[in-house]
């Protein structure tokens, strides 16, 4: 009697399988660590000297994916493990008890006679670390483990040394009109009938019971082994099957180890084994009925049982894995706390910076953590010493020789910084009222800057107003109000800031009536000014600018300034601050049903923490005040001007049929837009108007 030693299978994972799967965790499973389906395939055609290999690849996830050409499929289930810890403590024996269940069960059923390819299950525990590209995992592979005495075996001979090469040819072809046949059902185990003296032919396992002669049953299987004398390990669960089922009726199995190979252009399976087994008989007071033990955990490198790890990170594309992380810690974001959160919406924001200096470097770095990935700089300043300090995007090397273009730059750097995002530097000078244009030369320049503008600002859809100066603000105000952007401003001084967003005039988003009303919504039939006074939310839509507080023109603010006035000096930490609330309440409203048009949350409703809040990410207010002096913000709203300078429809109209005629009265009048806005006619009247003295005594 002969001791069989059954080749234990060597897992072989396709890189296409971990791409996919990271894909998959973060799009599908997220955090979900419910056990997935997935397939893997063996093959009984390698060459000689390989292992008994468990293929998994890129389509392992697909119900209906490919085997390779003499390969059987093998169905699989996927652990995927959250943290190391978790991957870690897993419970082992449970895992592989609970695979070897689903292969006794389909035995005791009967399902694997239907479906052969059901005694080949696997189970693979993992844990994916996305932020390096380290994927550890530790392979099952079932094998349901025969009691001592329950089978004689002889010793395996050669496939030629027990039938003919009539019969070899035969059962060649039987086998591949089998498989060919399986509308899907991989048959990889089978039954085998003598027809006569120079004939085998394969048939269904369901059909084992009209294969017996004298006894005896034929079965084979696509044997993945390629050693000499010893069979491969889907043999295990085909002789428990046996032992289970057919032992009443059938004293001797013989099994066929079906390999199948080409060598030198030819086909061969003369390689192949045959193995005959004697059954010893049930005890009359025995049971099969119990599952027996189960083995078949995967040694690692090293011989001994334990998890692999493949390290994929020097093999991905940097950019890719760069890009994949970034991804990644916004949806962990999702994941665990924020599930409405509609990261696709931000990325596809394409954002215009005017202004690259402390402001604008600030708002990049933090409209790139918030996955923004087209984002456009326009200055026309240069890197200067005191700069690299405050400015986030710049560098000693960037002042030296007159200093580098800040918006080139703080683009290359950004850039460097992550090479997924979409960027560009325009160093442009925005023409400014109150800053007269000289007719000729200057006149066309200004012309042209003017057309530049107004096409970043129309290919763009949050303009970001990060400027030094007041004046520089209003051309893209007017610009931004007439083709519908959303416009964020923000503005320092020496320990306060102020961050507001301007009236939107694009259009609403498509809503359903059932999602037009609720705590924060827009919905109103009362004009701007009497939902201020009645305490009403004030629309996104009515909501005032940059410039809606001002009752004069915008001017030039450059003319005569002092060595303090010629920078912004303000405390270091104030920037900063200002900067991450621009892009927070950018991303806010963007998050809000209503986009640009949501109303604006105040500081008195800002306290009813009980109160619905309509946008994912909370308030969504108009202004953001901050006093770091007193460390105090107050969130004003207010209402748009209807003389205001910047976004009144007398200006935007005017504008929007003049075009550059307009734009260029603007620059050389200082009281021109006041008369075209009325402000001249109310100065007039404010003068002329009776002033009344009142004592604190007087009593109204």
């Amino acid at each position: 009697m002969a001791s069989l030693q059954f080749a234990p299978f060597s897992s072989a994972l396709n890189h296409g399988f971990w791409h996919v799967l990271t894909r998959k965790k973060l799009e599908e499973f997220r955090l979900s660590d419910e056990a997935r389906v997935i397939h893997g395939s063996y093959s009984n055609g390698d060459q000689q000297g390989l292992p008994c290999r468990m293929s998994i690849d890129f389509d392992a996830f697909e119900s209906d994916g490919s085997v390779p050409r003499r390969a059987s499929v093998a169905p699989g289930m996927l652990l995927l493990k959250n943290t190391m810890d978790d991957f870690k403590s897993a419970d082992k024996k449970k895992i592989i008890e609970e695979a070897g269940k689903q292969i006794w069960d389909d035995i005791q059923s009967g399902a694997v006679l239907e479906n052969p390819s059901l005694l080949s299950r696997f189970a693979l525990l993992t844990f994916a670390d996305l932020k390096k590209y380290y994927y550890y995992f530790w392979f099952a592979f079932p094998a349901l483990a025969a009691e001592e005495g329950t089978f004689e075996s002889d010793t395996p001979k050669k496939l030629v040394d027990v039938y003919s090469p009539d019969q070899i040819v035969a059962l060649q072809s039987s086998v591949d009109a089998l498989i060919n046949a399986g509308k899907g059902v991989q048959h990889s185990y089978f039954v085998i009938r003598s027809s006569g003296d120079t004939s085998l032919e394969a048939d269904l396992l369901s059909n084992w019971e009209s294969a017996i002669v004298d006894g005896c049953l034929t079965v084979g299987f696509c044997d993945p082994c390629t050693l000499e004398l010893n069979p491969g390990w889907p043999m295990r669960n085909l002789l428990a099957l046996a032992l289970a089922k057919w032992r009443d009726t059938v004293t001797v199995l013989r099994v066929v180890c079906f390999r199948d190979r080409t060598r030198e252009g030819k086909r061969e399976t003369s390689h192949s084994l045959v193995i005959n087994l004697k059954l010893a008989k049930l005890d009359q007071d025995s049971t099969a009925t119990e599952c027996p033990k189960v083995v078949g955990w995967e040694k690692n490198e090293r011989g001994k049982l334990g998890p692999r790890m493949v390290n994929l990170s020097t093999s991905m594309d940097p950019a890719r894995l760069a890009e994949s992380a970034v991804d990644l810690n916004l949806k962990l974001m999702r994941w665990r706390l924020l599930p409405s959160l509609n990261l696709e919406k931000i990325a596809s924001t394409r954002c215009l910076l005017l202004g690259s200096g402390t402001l604008g470097c600030n708002v990049a770095r933090s409209l790139l953590a918030w996955g923004v990935r087209q984002i456009t700089f326009v200055d026309n300043g240069k890197v200067s010493y005191s700069n690299p300090v405050r400015q986030t995007l710049f560098t000693f090397e960037d002042c030296i020789n007159g200093g580098k273009p800040k918006a080139q730059t703080a683009a290359e750097r950004l850039k460097q910084i992550f090479p997924g995002v979409q960027t560009k530097g325009v160093s442009l000078s925005v023409p400014m009222p109150g800053h007269a244009v000289a007719a000729g030369q200057d006149e066309e320049q200004v012309r042209k800057d003017v057309q530049i503008l107004e096409q970043l600002i129309d290919e763009h859809d949050v303009v970001f107003l990060l400027m030094d100066t007041r004046e520089s603000r209003w051309l893209p105000t007017v610009v931004a109000a007439s083709k519908g952007k959303l416009v964020m401003n923000a503005a320092l001084g020496f320990d306060t800031y102020v961050v507001l967003r301007h009236g939107f005039r694009g259009p609403k988003p498509d809503k359903t009536a059932e999602d037009s009303g609720g705590a924060g919504s827009a919905a109103t039939n009362l004009s701007a000014a009497e939902q201020a006074l009645s305490g009403k939310l004030i629309s996104g839509g009515d909501l005032g600018c940059y410039f809606c507080n001002d009752v004069v023109a915008p001017g030039n603010s450059t003319r005569d300034r002092t060595l303090d006035q010629q920078c912004t000096v303000t405390r270091p930490g104030v920037s900063m601050i200002a900067s991450a609330l621009a892009v927070e309440l950018m991303v806010s409203v963007l998050q809000h049903p209503d986009g640009g048009h949501a109303a604006a949350d105040s500081s008195a409703n800002e306290g009813h923490l009980e109160a619905p809040l309509t946008s994912a990410l909370g308030l969504v207010p108009h202004q953001i005040r901050g006093f770091l002096s007193r460390y105090q913000t107050v969130l004003p709203p207010s209402i748009a001007f209807s003389k205001c300078t910047g976004c009144s429809p007398l200006v935007v109209q005017r504008y929007e049929a003049e075009g550059f005629s307009f734009l260029l009265n603007a620059f050389n009048s200082p009281t021109f837009l006041e008369d075209v806005t009325g402000l001249t006619e109310l100065h007039k009247e404010t003068m002329d108007a009776e002033v009344w003295e009142v004592s604190d005594d007087d009593d109204f």
